[in-house]
C-alpha cells in the first residue's frame, strides 16, 4: 500500500464505525456486536487488534472481505450462517444454512438434562430432531460414560452434526441417524430429548428475515405448533428404558398442552421448567413405574 492510501485507508475503528451504521439502517438487532464479530472475521482480527490498536489502517482486502460479509449481514442473512459458527453451552459449534441455529434458551434442556443423568452413569440418550448437534453433544461432552443417538430426516444437517462431533471428540460415543423421528429405532434409552419445530401456521406467517433463513424443517410445527410432539410422545413409552427420562423444549404458550399430550401415553410429567424469563420451557418426566 503506498503512502497515500495509508494515509486514507478506513482504519479498524472506523470501518467498524460504517459496518455498525449500515445495519443500523438495515435493522439489524444488535448492530454493534455483529458489527465487531464481521469485522473480526472479516479483516481476520482479534478484539484485543480492535482495542488496543484501533486506528491501524485496514488494506484494501481487509476493506473488500468486510465489505462483503456486512452486506449479507444487512440482507438480514443470520450471524451465524455468516460466521459459520455459534457458542452454545461451553461449546462452539458449526452451523449452516441446513440446521437450526442453537439459542440460549435452550442450554435450559441442556441443563435439565444434566440433572436427570448421574455423571457415573452409562447412560443411553437419544436425541430426536438433532440438528447441528447442539443439545446431544452437550450433554455427552458433561458425561463422559453416556453414549447418545441423534436422529434427524435432513441428510446435511446430520453431516454438520457429525463435523461436530469430530471437533469435540465425541465420534465414538456419538451415533447419527436419518429418519422421521423415531422410525427405525428399537432400542430403549434412559433419556429421550427433543427441541422439535413448533412453530404455529399463524406464527409462520410473521417470522422475522432472519428466521426465514433458517430450515422451515427444524421451525414448521403445523396449524397449531404441536405436530412434531404428537409424534414424539406416540413414540416415547416404548423408547424409555426402565426409569428412563424425557425432556422436551416447547414454544411460548404450549408447555400445557404438550403435558396433556404426555400423560395421554402414560407418562408422568412434572411441572415445566420455566426459562429466565419465566416462560414455561421444557416439559420434562418419567414413565410411570
Amino acid at each position: 500500500m503506498s503512502d497515500r492510501e495509508s494515509a486514507s485507508a478506513p482504519t479498524l475503528v472506523s470501518l467498524w464505525t460504517g459496518v455498525r451504521k449500515r445495519l443500523e439502517a438495515a435493522g439489524v438487532d444488535t448492530p454493534v456486536l455483529d458489527a465487531r464479530l464481521l469485522l473480526e472475521a472479516g479483516a481476520g482480527v482479534a478484539r484485543l487488534d480492535i482495542v488496543t490498536d484501533p486506528r491501524r489502517p485496514a488494506t484494501l482486502e481487509q476493506i473488500d472481505a468486510v465489505d462483503a460479509l456486512a452486506a449479507r449481514r444487512a440482507a438480514r442473512e443470520p450471524l451465524a450462517y455468516i460466521l459459520g459458527r455459534k457458542a452454545f453451552w461451553k461449546l462452539e459449534f458449526k452451523v449452516s444454512p441446513a440446521t437450526l441455529i442453537p439459542r440460549p434458551e435452550t442450554e435450559l434442556l441442556v441443563e435439565l438434562a444434566l440433572e436427570l443423568l448421574e455423571p457415573a452413569r452409562n447412560a443411553r440418550v437419544l436425541d430426536l430432531g438433532v440438528g447441528a448437534g447442539a443439545i446431544l453433544l452437550s450433554v455427552l461432552s458433561e458425561r463422559p460414560l453416556a453414549r447418545g443417538v441423534g436422529v434427524d430426516k435432513s441428510a446435511a444437517a446430520l453431516e454438520v452434526a457429525r463435523a461436530n462431533a469430530a471437533a469435540l471428540n465425541l465420534s465414538e460415543r456419538a451415533e447419527f441417524r436419518f429418519g422421521d423421528w423415531a422410525e427405525g429405532i428399537d432400542a430403549r434409552f434412559d433419556l429421550v430429548l427433543s427441541n422439535p419445530p413448533y412453530v404455529s401456521e399463524p406464527e409462520m406467517a410473521v417470522l422475522g428475515p432472519e428466521l426465514l433463513r433458517e430450515p422451515r424443517l427444524a421451525l414448521d410445527g403445523g396449524a397449531d405448533g404441536l405436530d412434531a410432539y404428537r409424534a414424539i410422545f406416540r413414540a416415547i413409552p416404548r423408547l424409555l428404558a426402565a426409569g428412563g427420562s424425557f425432556a422436551v423444549e416447547v414454544g411460548r404458550g404450549q408447555a400445557g398442552d404438550v403435558v396433556r399430550l404426555a400423560e395421554a401415553v402414560g407418562l408422568a410429567p412434572a411441572p415445566p421448567r420455566p426459562d429466565l424469563a419465566g416462560i414455561p420451557r421444557v416439559v420434562f418426566g418419567r414413565a410411570h413405574t
